[in-house]
């Protein structure tokens, strides 16, 4: 900021500060307009620099950023960061697309799902999940009661409207979806639509996200069969496992998206998998959170932590049971 910008902003500062205006004269005030009038009209972009709003400044893609987050924090995952680089960047270089883009996030606790949807929020917008423009909604805080699905469902639109309305540009994200009311996500399929607009809206630009554990059976057993006829688990590609993971979900009449109109319709742009973790992706999870804390990294710490979780199958404990979910307080015991 130069000297220009200080000056301005202590003139804002004089002018706004309540008691203060008292004691300044109409002469200064007068000049005081004046040269804030004249310096917008130099600089009429400089507020948004300090507010956010729904512009470049704020919001802007970094594909480099995601694919090295993707590459360096998320582990034993190849499918799902493939799949996540690859949809959100198309989707992200195209000025005109026909559609949102909605992603459906599948498998067990602790495998990554929310953590992707982190890492592609800090890598559009400046605050990443802190950003006004990304909506979190969480189905047993947001929705609880199913008495009141109809309600629920006009509050979904409207909110979704609004802030559509305020930015195209906008995030949502449906966590829990596994425990969302089957019928309640239905009320958005206008918004996830071919439309051009909607009342004069377009949410062609926008962005939706479920995350569930709907699915992860399906998952877990397409992955446990590679891993018993000795194949790589990276392997494992999309089409081995994109389609009983969406009919599984579909079918499922304890998920939210249970025989939804947006399967229905294939309105969903990629149903995506994260597979069960294996012993050394936990470690992995382990030396990350070190290293995320400022510590030196130990091995031999991280391989204790991994050893104490639990993994199925029990005979042969392969992978996971709670992914690394509880990796941060594990750690914390052990420091």
């Amino acid at each position: 900021m130069n000297s220009r910008q200080h000056q301005t902003l202590l003139l804002l500062l004089l002018v706004c500060g309540g008691g203060a205006i008292e004691i300044i004269s109409t002469g200064i005030a007068v000049g005081m307009a004046a040269a804030l009038t004249g310096f917008l009209a130099s600089y009429p972009n400089i507020f948004y620099y300090f507010h956010e709003c729904c512009r470049a400044e704020w919001i802007s893609f970094n594909k480099t950023g995601l694919q090295a987050d993707l590459e360096s924090q998320l582990f034993g995952q190849h499918i799902a960061s493939r799949i996540i680089l690859k949809a959100v960047t198309g989707f992200m270089n195209n000025n005109n697309p026909k559609k949102p883009l909605v992603l459906s996030l599948h498998g067990w606790t602790g495998t990554g799902k929310n953590f992707v949807s982190q890492l592609v929020a800090d890598n559009i917008y400046k605050k990443g999940m802190d950003s006004s423009f990304v909506h979190i909604f969480t189905s047993e805080l947001h929705f609880p009661h199913a008495s009141q699905i109809d309600t629920y469902k006009s509050q979904l639109q409207h909110w979704i409207r609004g802030n559509v309305t305020n930015c195209a540009h906008s995030m949502f994200i449906f966590d829990e979806m596994d425990k969302m009311h089957p019928g309640l996500i239905d009320s958005i399929k206008p918004f996830v639509d071919y439309y051009e607009k909607l009342d004069g809206v377009s949410y062609r630009k926008a962005i939706f996200i479920f995350l569930s554990n709907a699915g992860g059976e399906s998952i877990t057993h397409t992955t446990l069969d590679f891993w018993k006829t000795g194949k790589d688990r990276e392997e494992l590609a999309l089409k081995d496992v994109e389609m009983s993971l969406s009919l599984a979900v579909f079918n499922n009449k304890n998920s939210g998206l249970w025989h939804t109109s947006l399967i229905d319709k294939n309105l969903v742009d990629f149903f995506v998998p994260f597979l069960p973790l294996e012993y050394r992706h936990v470690v992995q999870c382990a030396m990350a959170e070190m290293e995320a804390r400022g510590l030196p990294p130990n091995p031999d710490l991280a391989n204790q932590v991994a050893s104490e979780l639990t993994y199925f199958p029990k005979t042969d404990r392969v992978f996971s049971v709670k992914g690394c979910k509880t990796i941060e307080s594990k750690l914390d015991y052990y420091l």
